[in-house]
């Protein structure tokens, strides 16, 4: 696999809720440009990809909120994506809710064979029917991964959009609350799974290298993209999200930055998403300043 030369940022706005509820998340782009995004990287704005109207009711067939809505809008984040890392962008899309995940995975799919590298507090695994919401921000990881109705993980005739072996999860601390709803088991999966207290255990530096280590042995990648759901960070530190994880678990933003950075280090990574921040519950902005310094460190280095 070639080395990858760091290309220029470039950031696409992707606010859809479509996947959540709409809350003030679709506001995250917003905040995280006042907070100085783009300034501290140097990056340049590459548009905003708008979503369709929310519904709040759950599809019967497959027990989703809006699938329609989100294969569409899927369908045109993909070109966005996709045309930036034919220009030899770097493409960081600021969601958003998880579902936005769909698209930039499908971008990466019809360009070749891409590894992922997911950052959640939840494992997002879940099926339809487990899921107590049908929001698809509860089960982005299942569906990249093929798991799922069609209309959302056979975009284009191509799925899965990842192959397991090609995913790290990183950082999640929800397998009680998944296992209670009754989610599949992301374990039972080929994918590579390092939960909080693994990578708490093993420091998050060296988690975050053995972790790239075991992606990187497939050697047909022509690439990693970076999702990021910032509630992997402690509630102590990020409150400002929707489903608040009061467990006295998850990183602080330095942990996040030192894990940025051994990913951004290896040359190998292509793009990135960050999601799930809702700046209605960062009165003062002064969250988003410290999530912009976190990430700003990571992807400088």
């Amino acid at each position: 696999m070639e080395l990858l030369q760091v290309p220029k940022f470039v950031v696409i706005e992707a606010p859809s809720i479509l996947g959540l509820k709409p809350t003030g998340v679709e506001r995250l782009p917003d905040a995280l440009k006042a907070a100085n995004l783009l300034g501290e990287l140097g990056a340049e704005h590459a548009g905003r990809v708008e979503a369709p109207p929310y519904s709040p009711e759950r599809d019967k067939t497959t027990l989703l909120l809006n699938p329609q809505a989100i294969h569409s809008y899927s369908l045109r984040l993909a070109d966005a994506v996709a045309s930036a890392l034919q220009k030899n962008q770097f493409p960081l899309v600021l969601g958003g809710d998880c579902s936005i995940l769909i698209g930039n995975a499908l971008a990466l799919r019809r360009l070749g064979k891409y590894g992922l590298f997911f950052i959640d507090g939840h494992a997002d695994f879940y099926q339809p029917e487990a899921s107590p919401t049908g929001e698809v921000a509860d089960m982005d990881l299942a569906i990249v991964s093929g798991r799922g109705p069609d209309v959302l993980t056979n975009i284009d005739g191509l799925k899965p959009l990842v192959q397991d072996r090609n995913i790290v999860l990183f950082g999640y601390r929800d397998t009680k609350e998944a296992a209670g709803y009754g989610s599949q088991d992301v374990r039972e999966s080929d994918i590579y799974v390092l939960d909080f207290i693994e990578v708490r255990k093993s420091g998050v530096a060296k988690a975050a290298s053995n972790a790239l280590d075991r992606l990187l042995l497939c050697k047909e990648l022509k690439g990693i993209w970076v999702h990021l759901d910032v509630d992997v960070l402690d509630d102590a530190v990020m409150p400002a999200v929707d489903y608040r994880m009061k467990d006295g678990g998850g990183l602080n933003f330095t942990e996040l930055g030192e894990i940025l950075k051994v990913l951004f280090k290896s040359g190998r990574v292509v793009g990135m998403d960050i999601t799930i921040f809702n700046p209605n519950l960062d009165r003062d902005g002064s969250i988003a300043r410290k999530l912009v310094s976190s990430i700003v460190t990571g992807l400088s280095s």
